[in-house]
């Protein structure tokens, strides 16, 4: 039986406002509060990776590696925690070995301690070399399942999955619910079921958006989960994460209270209010969603339905809406049952879309006939040979890796930014421009 104090991930500066205020927040509204952050002892802060990367560039005219280093500086006593894409990286395909390898580096250099890695199929192939250089540059590496629902998903699966992580050398798991699909019960066998099976901390990532997150939460402590993911109060809830308030309140004087000192955390919830007010009006966000309880039928995530609603007005057919909700579980069949997480869930659900508005598999855009064909990983299920002669015709699918496909890369991406205009770039704005090539030329505009 656990009965260490639980320990927090503090999101507020990463997926926080990520899910509900599309990761516009920038340094200057979190530099007045990270002395007071450092000091009310988090297992770590995630503050980087995910999305925080291309909003930095595309939206907030700032450098995401120098905003690191900013961090760092002032985040003395607490890790600094990152979300990465496996092979991916913080991009929507697999990079060549070299980009991996050099990104991460650059990553543990400029001021990540600890490294969240997982694959959108959870294919362990796309997190082989991401673990191994991580693990080499002395990152307290992190290896995530994405948790989903369907007949290839089972507890066991999830739990050979886990034990293949730590044999990988992770020195934690991370179960990551990206929809807030884990409810409370199952969540309780999950971690009890972790907790035999191998012998490194267990970390529970889940979001609001069904509404279950706190209770899953507890059910979770109780089984002997070591550390949670929540966001300070202002950004919880809603498709983020339960507000780290309330569940250090929940805790207090009970076995595994957290031994964070809530007084602690008002002032920095005051000035993270103020923040996300500012936010909200000045780049006229939504706000914090409803609860969507239906994601627990249909598995798409909070952000992505609203989305949708979008894309379907674009093409004329809002009315629509229903039947595309609809598609969605049928497209991710056919596919092979994969999680819905970046860039799956963008990937089946413009498919699903399309076949909405056009008929089933009149178009195909190349980035779904790839993820059926195995060039993002191995699918959870064989998509059939059938389906395959229907939307990638004289095309056979792939069993190796992906990246052992890709040629090294980095030399390539060098000369294409010298013939770009920038001869002597630094390592960090290569890997910049590797990643997100158009907007970090427009942010090398006018910053170089």
């Amino acid at each position: 039986m656990n009965t260490n104090p639980v320990r927090i991930t503090e999101t507020v500066l990463r997926d926080g406002h990520q899910s509900l205020a599309a990761t516009r927040m920038s340094f200057s509204d979190m530099e007045p509060m990270l002395d007071q952050l450092d000091n009310v002892g988090y297992f770590s802060i995630e503050a980087w990776g995910g999305a925080t990367f291309d909003s930095c560039l595309r939206f907030l005219n700032e450098d995401p590696w120098d905003r690191l280093r900013k961090l760092r500086v002032r985040l003395k006593k607490t890790p600094i925690q990152m979300l990465l894409r496996g092979q991916n990286l913080l991009g929507y395909s697999p990079y060549a070995d070299d980009v991996v390898s050099e990104f991460i580096k650059r990553s543990v250099y400029n001021g990540v301690s600890i490294i969240r890695i997982f694959d959108a199929l959870n294919d362990l192939r796309n997190l082989e070399t991401s673990i191994k250089v991580a693990k080499s540059e002395g990152a307290h590496v992190q290896g995530a399942f994405v948790y989903t629902v369907s007949p290839f998903h089972t507890d066991a699966v999830f739990v050979e999955t886990a034990q293949r992580l730590a044999q990988m050398g992770c020195n934690s798991i991370c179960i990551k619910d990206m929809a807030g699909l884990l409810d409370p019960y199952s969540a309780e066998i999950l971690v009890t079921d972790l907790k035999d099976a191998v012998n490194i901390p267990i970390q529970l990532h889940t979001h609001y958006t069904s509404g279950l997150a706190s209770m899953t939460y507890l059910k979770a402590i109780e089984a002997g989960v070591d550390i949670i993911d929540c966001a300070l109060s202002p950004f919880s809830g809603g498709s983020s994460q339960p507000a780290t308030e309330s569940i250090v309140a929940a805790l207090k004087d009970q076995p595994r209270d957290t031994n964070i000192d809530e007084e602690k955390l008002y002032p920095i919830a005051k000035h993270f209010r103020n923040v996300k007010k500012e936010l909200l009006e000045k780049f006229n966000l939504p706000g914090t969603p409803d609860f969507d309880v239906e994601v627990l039928k249909y598995q798409i995530p909070g952000g992505m339905l609203t989305n949708f609603m979008n894309q379907l007005k674009e093409m004329g057919i809002a009315d629509k809406y229903q039947n595309l909700l609809e598609e969605m579980p049928r497209v991710r069949a056919d596919v092979g049952y994969p999680p819905l997480v970046t860039p799956t869930s963008q990937i089946i659900g413009t498919q699903a879309a399309l076949n909405v508005a056009l008929g089933r598999y009149k178009q195909v855009p190349r980035e779904f006939s790839d993820l059926a064909l195995g060039k993002y990983g191995k699918t959870p299920a064989a998509v059939s040979e059938e389906f395959l002669n229907q939307i990638a015709p004289n095309e056979k699918p792939i069993t190796c890796r992906p990246a052992d496909l890709i040629v090294p890369q980095l030399d390539n991406i060098k000369f294409f930014l010298a013939e770009a205009g920038y001869p002597q770039a630094r390592i960090d704005d290569v890997l910049s421009y590797a990643i997100f090539p158009d907007v970090a030329l427009k942010y090398f505009e006018t910053n170089r």
